[in-house]
């Protein structure tokens, strides 16, 4: 065992009793190279966040200029800062609807707090719903949003005043009523192993909120910048939300969360009082530098459209590997289903062994992690599918 590993043991608080532990010397495209000279095909993406590829050159370039120009110079929202100005204006031009003005914090989780402040502020309400199933963060607040009891009961109590629906069902919307002040859900649930709802679940819940004047929020987190080949999934359904919630895939690589609305509604942070809602590091420019440079990379590389085609090649030939019950997903946002869920850790530990880095999900067993970052090739889809393939078989016969 290598120093380094025992003292990663030693003194880095992990997340699991049994972390991944590899050694990463480098990461270049699709590929994570370790300390002992191994070659990975990275088909999880840092969890959706390297959807340009690792080190892109552009991305590195923008870094590089901005580390030189300046670091972090005041806290958020009161410098004029060149790098975030930039990106939120190319945001508010790809944002659905008018959705134009946007707030910038460090991840994910703490861009869904902002959100629920935003719609209990400018609502005067209290309530929010969710939906079983959601995944939104681990803050205290993203949490009690959560739909996943058994990593809620150790923190109890949560937030008050939280309803969880069934997902994708209609019939339950009458749940929401003039006392929600917003609705938070995914536009695909993401941990809960990329279940999409059918067509008129978003429409539907875009319109109950209007109804009864709850703020609709999409978290974007995992689907959003162009994961499943557009630039973000609520695209698909043709729905607006009232606030839009990024992170991940938004910072080229770089740490950044962002959420977006109309200037209407985002005035009720800054007013009433002043600095109702503020952050130290959020839009650090040297992340919002990577984030533009990232944004720049889908359109000139035509990323989008790679993402749905190689996500339909993905997903045909995917479909027809043995053990395989369903492909859940759009684009390269994937759930593999397997027949036999407790082949799941197996199939993972032989997909590693032979060069390929597939994920699981929080909460859902049985169903394999498949997101490579968006530069992917047909060549290299075609490696995953064949790993994956055998890695099956071997699992199956033992």
């Amino acid at each position: 065992m290598s120093d380094l590993y025992a003292d990663f043991r030693r003194y880095l608080c992990p997340t699991s009793a049994e972390p991944l532990g590899l050694i990463i010397e480098r990461a270049e495209g699709c590929f994570l190279r370790t300390r002992d000279g191994k070659s990975i095909l990275d088909f999880v993406s840092g969890i959706g966040v390297s959807s340009v590829g690792h080190g892109g050159p552009e991305v590195l370039r923008a870094i590089s200029t901005q580390v030189e120009r300046h670091l972090h110079v005041m806290v958020y929202g009161e410098m004029v800062q060149e790098a975030q100005v930039a990106l939120a204006k190319r945001l508010a031009e790809i944002a659905p609807g008018d959705l134009s003005m946007t707030f910038f914090c460090n991840s994910g989780a703490e861009a869904i707090e902002g959100a629920i402040k935003l719609c209990r502020k400018a609502t005067g309400r209290t309530r929010v719903v969710a939906f079983a199933g959601g995944y939104h963060g681990d803050t205290l607040g993203a949490l009690s949003i959560s739909g996943e009891a058994r990593y809620q009961k150790p923190f109890e109590p949560l937030l008050p005043d939280v309803h969880l629906l069934p997902f994708d069902a209609c019939d339950a919307l009458d749940g929401i009523d003039e006392r929600v002040a917003g609705v938070v859900v995914e536009p695909i649930q993401g941990e809960a192993g990329v279940r999409v709802p059918g067509p008129d679940f978003l429409p539907t819940l875009r319109a109950r909120c209007r109804e009864v004047g709850a703020l609709l929020i999409l978290d974007e987190v995992q689907t959003g910048i162009g994961r499943t080949g557009r630039w973000f999934a609520c695209e698909h359904w043709e729905v607006v939300p009232d606030c839009l919630v990024l992170a991940k895939a938004v910072g080229g690589g770089m740490p950044l969360g962002a959420f977006i609305a109309r200037p209407a509604l985002m005035r009720t942070l800054w007013a009433d009082p002043p600095f109702a809602h503020v952050t130290t590091f959020g839009g650090h420019p040297v992340s919002c530098a990577a984030g533009l440079a990232a944004l720049r990379t889908i359109d000139q590389q035509g990323l989008l459209k790679n993402a749905e085609t190689m996500g339909n090649h993905l997903r045909s030939a995917m479909s027809r590997l043995h053990g395989v019950k369903e492909v859940r997903g759009i684009g390269l946002l994937l759930g593999l289903v397997l027949e036999e869920p407790s082949l799941t850790p197996p199939v993972l530990r032989l997909a590693l062994e032979r060069g390929l880095l597939v994920g699981d999900f929080l909460y859902a067993d049985g169903v394999i992690r498949i997101a490579p970052p968006l530069v992917v090739s047909r060549e290299l889809c075609d490696r995953a599918v064949e790993v994956l393939g055998e890695s099956l078989r071997i699992a199956r016969q033992r």
